[in-house]
């Protein structure tokens, strides 16, 4: 497979636990402490820890929309930080091709449970504020885009797969700008939905750990404003950083369980790097999906360790609980953070490693690193693998 050519990441933006803005995120994963507690958002009997988003952080001044549900917010939110970011302004975006590719899991579901549950004397409100509460659509909306747009809507993979697709857009010429990520709420029925699986951990999370139990849920949004080359030469600034390669393959295995020998893995990372022209050596750190699950972290140790021997790896959602179609794109906010930072944050949460997992453990302490490319994955449920390979130079080092 030929490689493709690197795609321009002229801003980011990021919110979750972690933080409100992508460097405040990064400050709190460096400290190795994290503060899940139960929910507190909605109301419910369960206990089991979350990472909830509890500063009142969407300035409903800078919108003209402000009836739309939290997954928008978060992504609002988000993108502002990143055209901001960008040394971009709303003008241009109205000027120029944009497109939107966001992707999502709650994002698009029908929860409004205060028009579900007040059978007798309903409102329109909560209907109107569902309509408008696509993210990829309020994004358009409120930056007034022309452009085309897509919602990504594949469970854990979504994050990833819209910053993989918004790429195609760019390289096609389809676009002269595509604001792109992922963005979900902390959500009641996410989280009863989660317990009924039996993956949650009661305590905070342990990926890759012998004694983890399961993952937490999280919240948040990240955001991309990627650019054709054109507009990069445009730019004031050069571009944060390149999308060089990305993968996807399925497991074709179970609707929940990763496939035991990790293929559909494998596929979507040769996939990746052969698009990025990348080889194991320009490979500086993998963030991991890691989400604290018997089976995922199980395989996904197994893959590393057969793929990329002696390659630094970690997992972020110890400190910002799974985020569900959120969390490729936050991911590979924080990848690349850490490519600019020269350092990678400890995995918090493993301490004993487990003796069916092969002899390669994910970082405990944060290190260093060289080399300015770095691989990031994400496992869904439905078998879904996606990996997205990212730099700071438009060509491996």
């Amino acid at each position: 497979m030929k490689p493709l050519a690197p795609v321009a990441i002229a801003g980011i933006g990021c919110i979750c636990s972690a933080g409100l803005v992508l460097k405040e995120c990064m400050d709190f994963l460096y400290k190795g402490k994290r503060n899940p507690a139960p929910p507190v958002n909605f109301s419910t009997k369960l206990t089991f820890p979350v990472f909830e988003v509890l500063e009142d952080f969407f300035q409903s001044n800078l919108f003209e929309e402000n009836n739309i549900l939290r997954t928008c917010k978060l992504a609002l939110t988000a993108t502002l930080e990143a055209i901001s970011d960008a040394g971009f302004d709303r003008k241009i975006l109205e000027t120029k091709r944009v497109g939107a590719c966001i992707g999502t899991n709650v994002g698009c579901s029908m929860h409004d449970e205060s028009f579900a549950n007040d059978g007798n004397t309903p409102f329109i409100t909560p209907v109107n504020r569902f309509l408008f509460s696509n993210p990829t659509s309020s994004i358009a909306s409120e930056f007034k885009m022309t452009g085309p747009l897509q919602t990504v809507v594949n469970a854990c993979s979504s994050g990833s797969d819209a910053l993989g697709l918004a790429a195609s857009w760019i390289r096609s010429g389809i676009c002269d700008i595509v604001i792109t990520g992922g963005a979900d709420e902390m959500y009641q029925i996410t989280y009863t939905g989660f317990k009924s699986l039996l993956i949650n951990d009661d305590s905070p999370c342990k990926p890759f750990d012998v004694n983890r139990k399961g993952l937490n849920l999280g919240e948040g949004a990240a955001v991309f404003i990627l650019v054709s080359q054109e507009i990069e030469k445009e730019m004031k600034k050069d571009p944060r950083a390149y999308i060089l390669g990305y993968g996807s393959a399925t497991d074709a295995f179970h609707h929940t369980k990763t496939r035991p020998d990790g293929k559909g893995l494998k596929l979507a990372i040769e996939e990746a790097m052969e698009t990025s022209g990348a080889t194991l050596s320009d490979i500086a750190f993998i963030n991991a999906h890691g989400t604290g699950t018997l089976d995922n972290d199980l395989v996904e140790s197994r893959v590393l360790y057969e793929m990329f021997p002696g390659v630094p790896f970690f997992s972020t959602k110890g400190y910002t609980g799974h985020t569900l179609g959120a969390a490729g794109a936050i991911e590979a906010a924080f990848t690349i953070a850490c490519i600019e930072e020269g350092r990678v944050p400890a995995s918090v949460g493993f301490t004993t490693s487990d003796p069916e997992m092969p002899p390669a453990y994910p970082l405990q302490q944060n290190a260093t690193i060289n080399g300015n490319t770095a691989l990031s994955e994400t496992l869904a449920f439905g078998g879904n693998n996606s990996v997205l390979i990212l730099s700071t130079g438009e060509h491996p080092a």
